[in-house]
């Protein structure tokens, strides 16, 4: 696959799920590396419970141009009502990336799934608002015109990992799907954005590590078998 000169990415899900921590990684890796990029944050009204979103374009040469964009060339969903909130931004030739899993959310407040802190949902009631509940993954559209990608990435969080990674898990199928950055750019912004994290708990730099590992992974599986069909 030629390397993208540049590309619009939404990202979407509920407060809790680490999706501003995409953002800032991809950003952060564009830069590390010479790129242009640009992220844009955007959270529901609601402080807790609302649909979290993240806008990032990054260019691989040239400028980006204007800060907000109609359609993306890549949509990552991690619940139903992210994915309702963000479906008008596919086009012909976008890659829908969601998270297949059909389990029940942790019911500890401080492994709720995502890294960062403070994008904590309370325990109670998690799963029925994002989406995660068994038997209740997002559904992906049906237009032939867009690539749809599904990785177990809670699924395996929690049953192989921790659910803390479940966004460095989607982060690596994203980059392995993108093709503007390299896992080991990323990786590196991985290391510099939660050095202090890591300095005071070895384990999570090391679940991070793999958990990147097993979303690129993941990422270059589906991407062949979407290519197949």
């Amino acid at each position: 696959m030629a390397t993208v000169k540049k590309v619009k990415i939404v990202i979407a899900g509920e407060g809790g799920q680490g999706v501003q921590s995409i953002g800032e990684l991809l950003a952060e890796a564009a830069f590390q590396a010479g790129r242009q990029a640009l992220y844009i944050p955007n959270f529901g009204v609601e402080q807790r419970g609302g649909v979290s979103i993240a806008f990032v374009q990054i260019a691989a040469d040239g400028a980006i141009g204007a800060p907000k964009f109609q359609k993306a060339d890549l949509l990552t969903v991690l619940s139903k009502r992210a994915a309702e909130r963000t479906k008008g931004y596919l086009k012909p030739g976008s890659i829908y990336l969601y998270d297949e899993s059909a389990v029940q959310a942790p019911t500890i407040a401080d492994q709720a799934i995502g890294i960062q802190g403070y994008e904590t949902v309370a325990p109670e009631g998690f799963a029925k608002m994002v989406g995660t509940a068994a038997g209740s993954p997002p559904e992906p559209p049906t237009a032939a015109a867009i690539r749809t990608v599904g990785i177990p990435a809670a699924q395996i969080a929690k049953t192989e990992l921790t659910p803390r990674v479940f966004n460095i898990i989607i982060l690596g199928a994203m980059v392995r799907l993108l093709d503007i950055l390299s896992p080991d750019q990323v990786k590196a912004a991985i290391t510099t954005k939660f050095a202090e994290k890591f300095r005071q708990n070895p384990e999570l730099e090391t679940l991070n590590y793999k958990a990147f590992e097993q979303g690129l992974a993941l990422g270059l599986e589906r991407e062949l078998s979407s290519s197949e069909r």
